[in-house]
């Protein structure tokens, strides 16, 4: 027997069951509506939505060429985030506490009276007057009242307290210690410190299409939502890192001694930036962050070896200057987080350890003297790498997942840290 007749008399009474009629075309309803009748009626009723015009932006009007993409391409959706770690602004421990609950606790308080009626369920204020609290709280909307900063200003904060590092300033949010840089490093790395525990938040401001956004790409930022946002969707990571400052003298001297180089880099940031329609002259970072930037993929590279994260966790926060920056700044920051209450354990924080840091700089700088992949990448230039923006790097030496670098594996150069088989002039680290 043909199960097509079984097939279709199913299909019928699951049809009539969901939306009707059960009972034949001439059925009668003893509820109070159809709608409560079949579950359709309950689940997607139909209604007409009023839709409050002034909330929703109109629609415009394009004429580019639409482009065909692969239901579920990865280049469908690039997500452009923008990310800071919490600094406390105060060593007072009551700022601190302030702080930390500005928005969850007091972001409807307007005298003393709301500060006391909002503080009984928490005795960590219980040492302080209400008078106190609502100062501290008074003093720091007017720090977030001031002018909106860029996101290379939300690192001057950081630089500021990890290259003068104050432990008086630790909190639950950020936890440092200074240790000693190793002693074979110390004329190149001035300062180590150690970041037991860090709070970054990430905020998602957008999207692009085909393309991830940056200072270096044409795509456009597409909005959340249509019409003025208020406020972007965003988490808190808590985790661990490792911060390095090198020595300013060394960095100068060094870049003084590389204007070739720089030049180079220049001309294919250039060449990149008129290939996608942006003005050339601007954006250009300078060869200071092609040594940082390569020396914290050396250090990825290699710690991922050794503190049980694999590459794509760890990540990195270059803090570098420009000629017309006031405040010269040569650091790097690698660090991992994860979305849980307690973060990490401390795998990548004993790395930094003046003992191991000394024997994993050793490891990482050796390692790129020769490259499985040379002599091609020793001899890759920056104006001949056509399609990226790099000297002597590739996947087997230099580059990470897109997940940890901020310049998708840009403005990389080992030649900068170590001599090799091509050239020995430029390396940051020799005797």
């Amino acid at each position: 027997m043909s199960t097509a007749p079984l097939r279709q008399e199913l299909e019928d009474l699951i049809r009539r069951d969901l939306l009707g009629p059960a009972g034949g075309e001439q059925e009668i309803i003893t509820e109070q509506s159809v709608r409560n009748r079949y579950l359709l009626g309950m689940l997607a009723p139909l209604k007409v939505i009023e839709v409050d015009e002034e909330r929703v932006a109109p629609l415009e009007e394009c004429d580019a060429p639409s482009q065909p993409i692969t239901l579920g391409a990865t280049n469908m959706w690039f997500s452009r985030t923008l990310s800071a770690l919490s600094i406390p602004s105060s060593a007072d421990p009551l700022e601190q506490l302030a702080e930390q609950d500005l928005t969850a606790l007091f972001e409807d308080a307007e005298s003393e009276r709301d500060v006391k009626l909002v503080r009984r369920r928490h005795p960590r204020y219980d040492p302080y007057t209400d008078a106190q609290i609502w100062a501290a709280i008074g003093k720091l909307r007017a720090q977030d009242s001031a002018a909106p900063l860029t996101p290379k200003d939300l690192k001057l904060p950081e630089w500021k307290l990890f290259s003068k590092p104050d432990p008086a300033k630790n909190s639950a949010n950020l936890r440092l210690r200074v240790v000693t840089p190793p002693a074979k490093y110390a004329p190149w790395i001035e300062s180590v410190v150690l970041i037991d525990r860090l709070r970054e938040v990430q905020a998602l401001a957008g999207f692009t299409r085909l393309e991830p956004a940056g200072d270096d790409s044409a795509a456009k930022l597409v909005p959340l939502r249509r019409g003025p946002a208020e406020w972007v969707p965003a988490a808190e990571v808590r985790g661990e890192g490792l911060f390095l400052r090198l020595s300013e003298a060394k960095v100068s001297d060094w870049l003084a001694t590389a204007p070739t180089l720089e030049m180079q880099f220049f001309g294919a940031h250039r060449r990149w930036r008129a290939q996608r329609g942006l003005d050339p002259s601007l954006g250009f970072p300078g060869l200071r962050y092609v040594l940082l930037h390569s020396l914290a993929h050396a250090l990825i590279r290699q710690f991922s070896v050794e503190c049980g994260y694999a590459a794509a966790s760890l990540r990195e926060r270059i803090y570098f200057s420009t000629p017309d920056d006031e405040e010269s700044m040569a650091g790097i920051l690698i660090y991992t987080a994860a979305p849980d209450s307690e973060g990490t354990l401390g795998g990548l924080v004993t790395l930094g350890e003046t003992a191991n840091l000394e024997q994993h700089l050793d490891q990482a700088l050796e390692g790129l003297e020769i490259c499985s992949s040379d002599p091609l990448c020793a001899e890759t230039t920056p104006e001949q790498a056509f399609m990226s923006l790099h000297g002597a790097a590739c996947h087997n030496c230099l580059f990470l997942p897109e997940t940890s670098c901020e310049r998708g594996n840009r403005y990389l150069d080992r030649t900068v840290l170590v001599p090799t088989m091509e050239r020995a002039e430029f390396a940051f680290f020799r005797p």
